[in-house]
């Protein structure tokens, strides 16, 4: 190699393809690459050479490497593999390396049963193997490999997924096992692994709704949908089974609800708050599906070159979506396509009612409302986001804050006068989750860990599935919320009852973009998540006096005016 190659690697400097061309994939997967080049330990006289986890090798935070890290090799792979435009790490044998030094780390690091573990030690997470074993084995057939020693490590990777599954109703881990297994199956010839993939694909699509979305814990979530897209849809390519299209159609004909006018996607409407946008089973789906090619198309000349795309770049997650843009770059078929505000009516109204996520359409917005949780509601125009709310917040004077945003089977939703543009929703207010770590507490967490957790990880899992996603400690304080959608505005009314209890309180706010669950992937950036919160601290006093206090609305207006507080 010449010292002209070995140079001729840092970060790329080429011009920025023009909106809408597929090279916009390759620019932002190449420049994505010094920062996973950075997570990984490069010292081959290193005992963590080829570890991704920077927090455990570099920084020595955390006492065990998170197993979910190793997916990284793929991106590595592919950019090594791939002569993308302007690929500055084309051919660059270090790559290569390195890619396979990740696989081998994963290797020496796994469980003797080839489980690994994600955020605690004994965790044996299905996610973080699945991710990571699909990366690998990918990576492993992209650089046409031939190891014996790592073909035994997939097999024993893929024996324990054959065997066990994870608590709690996540489709996108569902296909996500599938695909895995799959590549396993593909790599050795071995028929149990075709199965057991099968296995997963069918539980996977039993948890898809008849409106087209997919489980992720209590209900959709936009954000993990386009995942499972993207997973089914890898699937599909490689199994070319005909049965996965349908379904596929359905999911791809959900997801173009929440692509908004100015190119971003989802949010905190999503039963897991995310923002997650994977285009590569968009790009797949195109030739079956005219929604996927508007989708896609709709990414391409937004999202991407206006940077309205949602960022997930910190030491866990900044490969996730990596190798799936260069996938997309991959696929992509050259055919010309509109934008989905090109195909769409100029306007309408869907209300999914399995979902309770209810998309109203006018000249003047594009507005997104979660009636499972409590009327969150988010708006858009071409020009980017308008408004953004997810609902009334109080903190007690005891130091509970209490929200109206939780996914909860209590509220009530009357969607009676919904043709006319009214919709309420009524439920008990619950006590916002936020635990943190303390000496202590990890402590008792690393005993539990070390010996119950040994034994029993999805009995730990399925405890913190309750404390920090699924339970709901609900409050006596209520709240009523009327949305009224006209074709210029929207009107939010809101009510706080606290008569049934003796709190005091001593703040009220209403957030732009507040959360109350744990997930990983949730709290990331988009340009929605900057719109001001609203500080209703001068109606504390009455709703401490009266017990009742109703808000002033606030309106919703177009460009020209903004959201009245």
């Amino acid at each position: 190699m010449s010292f002209a190659h070995a140079a001729s690697a840092p970060e790329p400097r080429f011009p920025q393809p023009p909106a809408g061309h597929r090279d916009w994939y390759a620019f932002e997967a190449i420049r994505a690459l010094p920062r996973i080049l950075l997570m990984v330990d490069k010292n081959p006289l290193s005992p963590t050479y080829g570890c991704f986890d920077r927090e455990f090798w570099h920084y020595r935070t955390v006492d065990f490497p998170c197993g979910m890290s190793q997916e990284f090799v793929l991106p590595l792979a592919l950019l090594y593999r791939h002569n993308l435009p302007n690929n500055p790490y084309y051919g660059l044998e270090r790559l290569r390396e390195l890619a396979v030094a990740g696989i081998e780390y994963a290797r020496a690091s796994s469980h003797a049963d080839g489980s690994c573990d994600d955020y605690f030690p004994f965790e044996r997470a299905l996610g973080a193997l699945v991710f990571s074993t699909y990366a690998m084995t990918e990576a492993y057939m992209e650089l046409g490999l031939q190891r014996p020693d790592l073909v035994d490590f997939f097999r024993l990777r893929g024996d324990w997924l054959r065997t066990h599954n994870e608590t709690g109703q996540l489709a996108n881990h569902q296909a996500f096992a599938a695909l895995a297994l799959y590549n396993i199956y593909q790599i050795t010839g071995d028929d149990a692994y075709r199965r057991a993939s099968d296995d997963f694909c069918k539980l996977c699509l039993s948890w898809q709704h008849e409106e087209g979305w997919f489980q992720e814990y209590e209900g959709a979530d936009p954000g993990y949908h386009t995942c499972t897209i993207a997973f089914l849809a890898k699937l599909y390519q490689k199994s070319k089974d005909p049965e996965l299209l349908g379904p596929l159609r359905r999911a791809v004909e959900f997801a173009a609800y929440f692509m908004h006018p100015d190119g971003s996607y989802g949010g905190e409407y999503g039963s897991r708050n995310t923002y997650h946008f994977y285009p590569h089973g968009f790009e797949v789906m195109s030739p079956h599906c005219p929604a996927a090619g508007q989708i896609a198309e709709t990414y391409l000349q937004r999202a991407l070159p206006e940077r309205r795309r949602y960022f997930n770049d910190d030491n866990r997650m900044c490969a996730h979506y990596v190798y799936d843009w260069i996938h997309a770059w991959l696929d992509h078929d050259g055919a010309p396509r509109p934008t989905l505000e090109q195909a769409r009516p100029a306007a309408f109204q869907r209300y999914f009612a399995g979902a309770k996520l209810f998309i109203k359409k006018t000249p003047a917005y594009y507005a997104v409302a979660s009636l499972a949780k409590g009327g969150v509601l988010k708006v858009f125009d071409d020009q980017g986001p308008l408004y953004s709310d997810t609902g009334v917040m109080l903190r007690a004077e005891s130091g509970a804050t209490l929200v109206s945003h939780m996914v909860d089977d209590a509220h009530q939703i009357d969607v009676e006068a919904l043709s006319q543009g009214r919709v309420s929703v009524t439920g008990p207010m619950s006590r916002r989750k936020h635990q943190l770590s303390s000496p202590v507490k990890q402590i008792a967490f690393r005993t539990m860990n070390l010996s119950v957790g040994r034994y029993s990880a999805n009995l730990v899992r399925s405890a913190l599935q309750k404390v920090l996603i699924t339970g709901k400690p609900r409050a006596d304080v209520s709240f009523t919320r009327h949305l009224v959608f006209t074709e210029d505005t929207i009107e939010l009314h809101d009510r706080v009852d606290a008569s049934r209890v003796a709190d005091r309180f001593e703040r009220m706010l209403v957030g732009s973009d507040a959360t109350s669950i744990y997930v990983a992937n949730s709290n990331t950036f988009q340009e929605s998540v900057l719109l001001p919160w609203v500080d209703q601290r001068d109606h504390v006093p009455a709703l401490n006096d009266a017990r009742v206090v109703d808000l002033p609305p606030r309106i919703v207006r177009a460009r020209a005016a903004k959201a009245d507080a």
